[in-house]
């Protein structure tokens, strides 16, 4: 069943006089003073309606001829936004009770261009709702019972005498503009509201700008209100299936809201802002009283932090000062107290007086929309801004914030580094350079967070800690919110972001902060600018210089196998039969230089155990691994090189800082059983030993004449017995002592200290040489071939001699075979 409830527009002294002086203040004296235009002005009256005009669909005997005592007042800010030429002023017109001047479209450029072009500022009242007043009662209760031991009891007598005193509710309406070139205005006028009255032309549907309207909403507020306008414009005969068909088609589109999807939260009400010439609010859905008395929530002030207002407008009173209108973000402000203005040099001024919607008072707070009368100050000197207690806003270039992505709205490219966004900070938006990292990081963090806190909860009988509150705090709302989270649209990942201004901002911490691309095209109806949104947390003096001071970096693996393990060794602790060097493969390709990799650290997989890498092993790539208390890592098992790459390192160097070395645990080797060896096993042996092989480049030294074994003795044969012998001539060889042999090592291998010793085996001419330093800085090795470099005596030839102790020279033959370096 709809019901419709009609209401006459109040007509205002500000609606037939465009005058300059502001409606939210009229000076800190008892008199009337002219405004700009010489007419007098009504600001102690408290009025600026006529006595027909009652508020729209309340039940509250509060008009506009007499509002309530401040004190007795609470005040909620209800933003008005929705695409252009929706319907939002006219809906305000209807709903306002008190205008100021900033409102409905008073300046000229407005009416000009018939649109909104600022925020325009009005309110109604209504008695508090029940659920409200134990809201606040428990909330003052609640505080009071944790400042028992902190603070006296003439402050909790005096917090619950205030938290008494509330009657009504006052609902501030915050009329945004809808354009999206505005977009910018409409930003800063999202960041000081609580709920969000989202106007949707019923006879369009959803169009481009409602949906970073929503947006908006998402980040800004808790509560989500849609009203269908222009219903009036549907035949009466199909008035009802059609405003159903447009609230079915909007319900479609919340299905992709992270926060407002739950249909049983967001309410839709079908109205008609504007029908046959006159404001009329025609509520077409059963659901819009019961908003308009039980919606929204109660406002977190806090009273005792530091003062912080964003200004909207300043304008001078002749005869009073200059006034600055606003809504107070943060802490509270008295009559007499000074406020600075950071962005005029930090200049303070004492307030004078204050007003809220022709209402003085002496005290504003959190929440609170109000007009604060200042003397000697330039109107012209600031717009917008902010102003705030003393030395508490500091002057920002840069800053470290946690952000998160807006999805699914945003269609942009992905965030990435050092890339230029529009930033809106309260109601400046500057352009700044952002760069991200952290996100993996974080969500472990957070999902370690969630399984402790599971642990908790089971620790505890099941109760978890973080406790799912209901609108109303009944088991039936906490059912609903837990079904409620099931259905969201995942989050997207949290990001920490550092952010260079370009031009200054004036603001606390904490702060809201949007990202946006201003720049890009907004045609689609699910096309959305606004790419990012979070806090800032830290404030940075000079970016580009502390952005060297954050060590980011970029985790990197390498991995590869195990090839070859070493003997074994029984460790002498635990008696466990483990390796202290392992031989691994497919880590480097052939060409890859390993000296930047040696001393780094390599954990076998599934045993874990840490390694360092010691040097290459041959030429095709292998290296040595040695591990200092040992490892039972098998053949084939991985072997993960894990390292960070530092963005601003200027060594760019592979940092291992948190894998440390275990300590040295020693071991007694295990030698292999003995056995016979045939021929063939002394073969499959000598192959296990080669390590690397090369080619003999050429002989070095003095030519050593040497025998060539080929007969048994020395000298010419005679005649025995009349019968002719065979006679056998010892012929002698010549060999060289010593030999450049390349190929066996890469050209980052230290062969002076680490290779020096190792046995050198050339297979053509069954020779034996000993590695004695480099030879240029190609890789080659200088091997001896000659015990310690004298004379070679004869010595018989043992194919079978493979101890490499037989050292009698190379022969010139070898020059352009093979050379096996042998392992020790």
């Amino acid at each position: 069943m709809s019901t419709t409830t009609t209401t006459t527009p109040p007509k205002t002294s500000s609606d037939s006089d465009s005058g300059n002086a502001d409606g939210d203040h009229g000076g800190s004296d008892n008199s009337n003073s002219d405004n700009a235009n010489g007419k007098k002005s009504d600001v102690d009256s408290g009025s600026t309606s006529t006595s027909t005009s009652t508020p729209p669909s309340t039940s509250t005997s509060i008009t506009s001829t007499s509002p309530p005592n401040p004190e007795e007042v609470i005040n909620i800010n209800v933003g008005i936004l929705g695409h252009v030429d929706s319907g939002k002023t006219s809906l305000v017109k209807t709903l306002s009770t008190l205008l100021s001047t900033a409102s409905l479209d008073k300046s000229k450029q407005s009416r000009q261009r018939g649109m909104t072009l600022d925020l325009g500022f009005s309110c109604f009242f209504m008695d508090l709702p029940e659920r409200l007043k134990l809201q606040l009662q428990a909330s003052s209760n609640n505080k009071s019972s944790k400042d028992n031991n902190n603070t006296n009891n003439n402050n909790n007598v005096v917090s619950k005498s205030k938290s008494n005193k509330l009657k009504y509710l006052q609902m501030t309406l915050v009329d945004c503009p809808g354009h999206a070139s505005l977009i910018r205005t409409i930003i800063g006028g999202a960041q000081i509201i609580d709920i969000v009255l989202l106007v949707v032309d019923a006879y369009k549907g959803w169009q481009a700008q409602t949906t970073e309207c929503l947006v908006l909403a998402e980040l800004t507020s808790s509560t989500l209100i849609i009203a269908l306008n222009k219903i009036d414009m549907f035949p009466i005969a199909e008035r009802e299936q059609r405003l159903q068909e447009a609230t079915q088609k909007v319900r479609e589109r919340l299905k992709q809201s992270t926060k407002f999807n739950d249909p049983s939260q967001v309410p839709i009400i079908g109205v008609s802002a504007c029908m046959g010439g006159e404001k009329v609010a025609a509520v077409a859905i059963d659901k819009g009283t019961n908003t308009n008395t039980n919606g929204g929530s109660s406002t977190n002030s806090n009273s005792n932090s530091n003062f912080y207002f964003a200004i909207d407008h300043c304008f001078p009173i002749k005869g009073m000062g200059t006034v600055l209108t606003g809504t107070c973000l943060n802490g509270s402000i008295n009559v007499n107290d000074i406020i600075e203005f950071p962005s005029l040099g930090n200049l303070q001024r004492k307030v004078k007086s204050i007003q809220m919607f022709k209402r003085r008072c002496l005290k504003i707070q959190q929440g609170d929309r109000a007009g604060i009368c200042v003397s000697n100050f330039d109107s012209t000197s600031l717009e917008r801004g902010v102003c705030s207690t003393p030395g508490s806003v500091k002057y920002v270039k840069g800053g470290i914030a946690l952000v998160r992505k807006i999805i699914p709205h945003y269609k942009g490219p992905y965030l990435k580094n050092k890339s230029k966004y529009h930033v809106s900070v309260g109601h400046s938006t500057v352009m700044a350079t952002v760069s991200f990292w952290g996100a993996k990081e974080l969500e472990l963090k957070l999902k370690n967070e969630v399984l402790q806190d599971k642990e908790r909860a089971s620790a505890n009988g099941g109760v978890s800690s973080t406790k799912t509150n209901g609108s109303n705090g009944n088991d039936q709302d906490n059912n609903g919110t837990i079904k409620n989270n099931k259905q969201k649209q995942p989050e997207s990942l949290l990001h920490w972001a550092i952010l260079d201004f370009q031009t200054p901002v004036y603001c606390p911490l904490q702060s809201l902060i949007i990202g946006s691309r201003l720049d890009a095209p907004n045609n689609k109806a699910s096309s959305c600018r606004l790419a990012f949104c979070g806090r800032l947390i830290e404030r940075l003096t000079d970016p580009s210089k502390d952005i060297h001071k954050i060590r980011w970096y970029t985790p990197k693996e390498k991995r590869g196998i195990v090839s070859r393990l070493g003997d074994p060794h029984k460790r002498q602790d635990d008696s466990k039969t483990v390796r202290y060097e392992l031989y691994g493969s497919d880590l480097f390709k052939k060409e890859t230089l390993l000296k930047p990799f040696l001393g780094m650290k390599l954990i076998t997989y599934p045993s874990n155990d840490i390694g360092e890498l010691k040097s290459a092993f041959g030429t095709s790539g292998k290296f040595r691994v040695v591990f200092p208390s040992g490892t039972t890592a098998k053949e084939n098992d991985i072997l993960r090189l894990p390292f960070k790459r530092f963005l601003y390192d200027t060594e760019k160097k592979m940092r291992q800082d948190d894998i440390i070395l275990p300590a040295s645990r020693s071991g007694s080797r295990i030698d292999p059983p003995a056995s016979t060896q045939s021929k063939k096993d002394k073969k499959k042996k000598r192959k296990d030993l080669i390590e690397a092989t090369g080619t003999v480049d050429k002989v070095k030294g003095d030519p050593i004449i040497g025998s060539n074994n080929g007969g048994s003795g020395s000298g010419s044969g005679g005649e025995d017995d009349g019968s002719t012998k065979k006679t056998t001539t010892a012929t002698k060889k010549v060999v060289y002592p010593t030999a450049i042999i390349s190929g066996l090592f890469t050209p980052d291998i230290d062969i002076k200290s680490e290779m020096v010793g190792r046995t050198v085996y050339i297979p053509s001419t069954k020779e034996y040489g000993t590695i004695t330093g480099p030879f240029g800085k190609a890789g080659k090795c200088k091997v001896d071939f000659i015990k310690n470099g004298g004379d070679n005596e004869e010595e018989s030839n043992n194919d079978d001699d493979d101890d490499g102790n037989n050292l009698k020279g190379i022969s010139e033959s070898a020059v352009g075979s093979k050379a096996e370096l042998h392992r020790t």
